[in-house]
């Protein structure tokens, strides 16, 4: 298989289901069976998931929040989601561990890469909470840094679109979609994938990134399979 180890990350807001705010159980559970479907595959899993579906820190921010504070906040919101997962995946029967990027006793030990792969390598799901554990940055950069971290072979960033386009599909009809890109590419166009910082490791560090709807059941186990999904960045 060509993908032995992965990163998935997925947004916070991806867990509200048609909620407005919140975790929807039944949006929660349809990431825990793709999730299943590629460990039932042999592929190890680690995912990063955001926080936005309970607090931002650039909203918080722009509320009268300190930034550094609300970025803090906004972290202790991707550990609730960490945890929601963690709890659905067990549900259906796969083994799950939440590590944080600060230490939280009774939650989840502190993220240390060796142990992860520890786990990853029994056919444990990890589930990386906190962000970076620093203010200032996003998931997105959270996601790039565990993956090259674990020396995932492929990180999906899970969408509500199918794919990079040249332009916003969903107020852009004639916007078409790339099916492979490089990421310098990628840059000189300007297109919004990932924020810069997250982007700027994925190249440096070789990691390829596939865009993809990961609202669409089954197209997780789709691209282990090789099928042509999503946009791939190499």
């Amino acid at each position: 298989m060509k993908y032995r180890r992965i990163l998935l990350k997925l947004s916070g807001e991806s867990f509200m289901g048609d909620d407005s705010y919140g975790i929807n159980y039944e949006a929660v559970r349809h990431f825990a069976e793709e999730i299943r479907s590629a460990v039932e595959m042999g592929v190890e899993v680690g995912v990063v998931i955001g926080g936005g579906n309970i607090f931002r820190g650039v909203k918080g921010a722009g509320k009268g929040f300190d930034r550094r504070q609300g970025d803090y906040m906004g972290m202790m919101a991707t550990i609730i989601n960490a945890m929601a997962l963690e709890t659905v995946l067990k549900e259906i029967g796969v083994n799950a561990r939440t590590m944080t990027a600060m230490a939280i006793e009774g939650i989840g030990e502190k993220i240390y890469y060796k142990q992860a792969e520890c786990y990853l390598k029994e056919g444990w799901v990890v589930i990386f909470g906190g962000g970076t554990g620093n203010p200032f940055f996003t998931t997105d950069s959270g996601a790039a840094l565990r993956a090259v971290e674990i020396n995932a072979d492929l990180l999906l960033k899970g969408t509500r679109v199918d794919g990079v386009y040249t332009d916003d599909p969903e107020k852009n009809a004639e916007a078409t979609k790339f099916n492979h890109l490089s990421y310098t590419e990628a840059y000189e166009r300007n297109l919004r994938i990932m924020d810069l910082t997250a982007f700027t490791l994925c190249k440096e560090n070789g990691m390829k990134l596939c865009i993809y709807n990961a609202n669409v059941k089954g197209n997780l186990k789709k691209i282990l399979l090789e099928e042509q999904i999503g946009t791939l960045l190499d």
